[in-house]
C-alpha cells in the first residue's frame, strides 16, 4: 500500500499541504480533487520522485512517504513529442517489459544459447503473444482504425496524440497508475470505454479529472486538496459532496462557537485584566486565546458567477436546415438533414467519433456550405459559436480587458472588470497577454467574450475541454438560464443532462430523434460495439426502436411527421421496398460479388489461424518431454522453442489480420445498406 504520515510540501516558498496522512490500497480507484493550484500536480510528482522516475524531484519538508520497492508506475505525461515511430509500436512500448523481450527475441545476435530459452520463458509467462492484440483492442477502444496503426506519431493532430499516450499508458503492466486529465481529448464513447478498463483495472488508480460523471463511474474513493489539508473520504464523487458539504456545515458551526468562546474570553481580558483580584484569571484566558486553533469560516468557494445576458432580438425559427446533404469535396457525410433551431431549442448532438457531429456543427453556424437542400438563418440570429478554434484565435498579444474593450466600446473599465471577475480574471490576471494563459484560462476568456455579445443562439462544441469542475458547474447554472437556444455536443453527462431537453443522435449519414437519456446512449454505444466485433452475426438484426426513429424538429407540421414516420422502418413491421424483387436480387448480387474477395480472404485466414492452433498443440506436446530439458537436448529444446515462437508470431500477426478484414467487411456492408 501506499502510506503518507505527516506529510508537510513547500513548493517556490509556498506551503501546498502539511499533515497529510492517509492510506491507499492495491485495487483502490481514487480521485485526486483541488481548485487548481492546490497541489495536485505536485502530488503526482511525489508519488513520482519516491518511485525513482518523472522529470521534477519533489522533496519532503517533513513527514514520511512509503511505498512497496517491488511497485511500478505508469503516468500518463501531458505531451507527446513528433516521432516516426508507427502508432501501434509508441503504444507497445507502453509495456516496457514486453518491448524489451520482443526486441532481444527479435535481434538474437547478442544473445547466448542459454539467455534464448529464459527470454522464450519469460516471454510465454507475461503472455507475450497476445500483447499486440491487446494493444489493438485499447487502441480501438479510444478510438483509433486498424488502418492507423501504422502512422507515424507524428502525422496525428496533438489531440490524437494524447489519446496515444493514453494508450501507452494504458498498455503498462502497473501496481500504481496515475492519470491526468485522461478524459479531456477524448469522446463520449471513447470516455464510456475507458470507465469499464479503468473498473477492470486491478491494481491502484489515482486520477485527476474534472468530468464528474466519469469520476462517479469509475473511483471509490476521493482525495480532496484544500487549505493545505489532504482529506480521503470514502465514495465516488457525488457522495464526497454530500459528506463534504455535512463537513464543512459542522465546521461552520465549530467556527461560530469558537467566535463566540473568543468574543467571551475578550470581553472578560479586557474588563478585568487590571484588577489584581482577577488578574490570574485573566492571565489564564489570555493562554486559553492563545491555545485555541484557528477555525475558516466555510464559504461558498467556487470564484465563478456569470451568467448569459438575455438576448435582444428573437424570432423563429432561427437556423434551418432542410432535406440538405452535407460533406467535403462534393462526398456527402451526413444525408437529408432537417434541422430547425428556434428560440426554445435545447438540443444535444451525440454519436461516434467521426460520425459526423462537427460536420453538423459547422452546417449550422455556416461555416460548411450544404452540398443539396437549403440553408437558411434568421434576420436576428446572432450567434455564439465556441469551439476549440476561436480558443486557438485569440489574440495572443492582447490582455482579457483589452480584447473585452474592443466589444465593449465606451463601457467604464470598472464595469468591464467587474464582467472579466465573474469568470475569476482579476488582480494581474485582467492585464496579462493571453498567449501566458493555460487552456483552461484561455477557454474561459473565448466564454466571457461570448457572453458580452448577447448570442441567441449558443453552438457549443466540446466547451468544458480544459475547464475544472467549479467552471463547469457554472456553465450549467448559466446555460440553465440562459434564454436563447442551445446546440451542445460535448463529452461531458452532468453538462449535457442538465442543459439539454432533447438528444439526437448522428450516425450512419442520418440525424436521428435518440429517444432516450444519456445513459441509454451508453448502453447503445455497448451495443454497437458488440455487433462491431461480430458482425457476421449482427448485420442481420432489425434495427431497435431507438435506432430507426428518424429526426423530427419540434417544429415540423403533422404532415411531415406522417410522411416521415411512414418512411421509417418500424419496431415490428419492417419498411416497404422501394425496389422491386428482381432489383433486389440483382443488388444482393453484385453486393455478394464485391465482397466476395474479403470474405474469401476471412475463410482462409480463420482456416490458417485453425492449422496453427492444431501445429501449437503439437509443439506443446513434444516441449511437456522432460528429457528435452537435458543438457545433451540442449539444441533440440531451443529448435522447438524457436519454432513455437515463429508459429505463435504468425498467429498473432493472423489474428490482426483477421480482425482488419472483418472490419473492412463490415463497413462494405454499412456503405451499402
Amino acid at each position: 500500500m501506499i502510506e503518507f504520515k505527516d506529510v508537510g510540501v513547500r513548493r517556490d516558498g509556498r506551503e501546498l499541504f502539511a499533515g497529510a496522512s492517509f492510506q491507499l490500497h492495491p485495487g483502490h480507484k481514487v480521485g485526486l480533487t483541488g481548485n487548481n493550484g492546490t497541489g495536485k500536480s505536485t502530488l503526482f510528482a511525489l508519488l513520482l520522485t519516491r518511485m525513482g522516475t518523472g522529470d521534477t524531484e519533489v522533496t519532503l519538508d517533513r513527514g514520511e512517504v512509503s511505498i512497496p520497492d517491488s511497485w511500478h508506475v505508469a503516468h500518463m505525461a501531458q505531451e507527446v513529442g513528433a516521432s516516426s515511430q508507427s502508432a501501434i509500436d509508441y503504444v507497445l512500448s507502453g509495456d516496457e517489459q514486453w518491448y524489451e523481450i520482443n526486441a532481444s527475441l527479435n535481434d538474437l545476435s547478442s544473445v547466448s544459447d542459454e539467455q534464448i530459452g529464459v527470454l522464450h520463458q519469460q516471454f510465454d509467462e507475461i503472455d507475450g503473444y497476445r500483447t499486440p492484440t491487446k494493444a489493438a483492442q485499447i487502441m480501438a477502444g479510444l478510438g483509433f482504425n486498424t488502418s492507423q496503426h501504422e502512422l507515424p506519431v507524428e502525422g496525428f493532430s496533438g489531440g490524437w496524440r494524447m489519446r496515444l499516450n493514453l494508450a501507452k499508458t494504458l498498455m503498462s503492466r502497473a501496481d500504481l497508475m496515475l492519470l491526468d486529465e485522461p478524459t479531456n481529448h477524448l469522446d463520449l464513447d471513447a470516455i464510456l470505454w475507458l470507465e469499464t478498463w479503468i473498473n477492470a483495472f486491478t491494481g491502484l488508480v489515482i486520477v485527476i479529472s474534472h468530468d464528474q460523471a466519469f469520476l462517479d463511474a469509475t473511483v471509490g474513493h476521493i482525495l480532496h486538496v484544500e487549505q493545505q489539508k489532504i482529506t480521503l473520504y470514502t465514495g465516488n464523487y457525488q457522495q464526497f459532496i454530500r459528506t463534504r458539504h455535512e463537513r464543512m456545515a459542522q465546521q461552520q458551526q465549530a467556527f461560530e462557537k469558537q467566535e463566540a468562546t473568543k468574543a467571551h474570553l475578550d470581553d472578560f481580558i479586557r474588563r478585568f485584566r487590571a484588577k489584581a483580584s482577577k488578574a490570574k484569571q485573566a492571565q489564564s484566558r489570555i493562554k486559553q486565546l492563545e491555545r485555541m486553533a484557528e477555525l475558516s469560516p466555510m464559504m461558498a468557494d467556487n470564484p465563478f458567477s456569470f451568467r448569459f445576458y438575455e438576448p435582444a432580438n428573437m424570432s423563429s425559427p432561427l437556423i434551418e436546415l432542410t432535406k440538405a446533404d452535407i460533406g467535403y469535396s462534393d462526398v456527402p457525410l451526413l444525408h437529408n438533414a432537417n434541422v430547425q433551431v428556434t428560440p426554445d431549442t435545447r438540443l444535444g448532438l451525440l454519436g461516434m467519433n467521426g460520425a459526423g457531429k462537427s460536420t453538423l456543427i459547422k452546417a449550422l453556424v455556416g461555416e460548411l456550405g450544404v452540398l443539396t437542400g437549403t440553408y437558411r438563418v434568421s434576420d436576428t440570429l446572432k450567434l455564439g459559436y465556441f469551439n476549440q478554434h476561436q480558443m486557438d484565435i485569440l489574440d495572443a498579444k492582447a490582455t482579457p480587458i483589452e480584447m473585452l474593450r474592443r466589444l465593449a466600446g465606451k463601457t467604464s473599465d470598472a464595469m468591464l472588470r467587474s464582467f472579466l471577475g465573474s469568470f475569476d480574471f482579476r488582480g494581474e490576471r485582467i492585464d496579462t497577454p493571453s498567449e501566458l494563459f493555460s487552456g483552461g484560462e484561455r477557454a474561459r476568456l473565448t466564454l466571457a467574450l461570448i457572453v458580452w455579445q448577447r448570442p441567441n443562439v449558443l453552438v457549443l462544441d466540446e466547451p468544458t475541454n480544459h475547464l475544472d469542475l467549479q467552471m463547469r458547474q457554472a456553465l450549467t447554472i448559466a446555460l440553465q438560464g440562459f434564454e436563447g437556444a442551445v446546440v451542445l455536443v460535448s463529452h461531458d453527462r452532468e453538462l449535457i443532462a442538465n442543459v439539454c431537453d432533447d438528444l439526437f443522435l448522428v450516425h450512419d449519414g442520418i440525424i436521428e430523434e435518440f429517444d432516450g437519456d444519456i445513459s441509454d446512449y451508453g448502453k447503445w454505444l455497448a451495443e454497437k460495439r458488440k455487433q462491431e466485433n461480430a458482425p457476421d452475426k449482427n448485420t442481420g438484426k432489425k434495427k431497435s426502436k431507438k435506432e430507426s426513429k428518424k429526426f423530427v424538429s419540434r417544429e415540423t407540421d403533422n404532415s411531415q411527421i406522417s410522411n416521415k414516420a411512414s418512411n421509417a422502418p418500424s419496431k415490428n413491421k419492417a419498411a416497404e421496398p422501394t425496389l422491386s424483387k428482381e432489383e433486389q436480387r440483382k443488388l444482393a448480387a453484385e453486393q455478394r460479388k464485391l465482397t466476395a474477395p474479403i470474405r474469401r480472404e476471412i475463410e482462409n485466414t480463420e482456416k490458417a489461424l485453425a492449422k496453427i492452433d492444431a501445429q501449437l498443440i503439437a509443439l506443446e506436446e513434444k516441449l511437456a518431454n522432460t528429457d528435452l530439458y537435458e543438457d545433451s537436448r540442449k539444441s533440440d529444446l531451443l529448435v522447438l522453442l524457436n519454432e513455437q515462437t515463429a508459429l505463435q508470431q504468425q498467429h498473432s500477426d493472423h489474428e490482426e489480420k483477421l480482425l482488419l478484414a472483418m472490419t473492412t467487411l463490415e463497413e462494405m456492408e454499412a456503405n451499402a445498406r
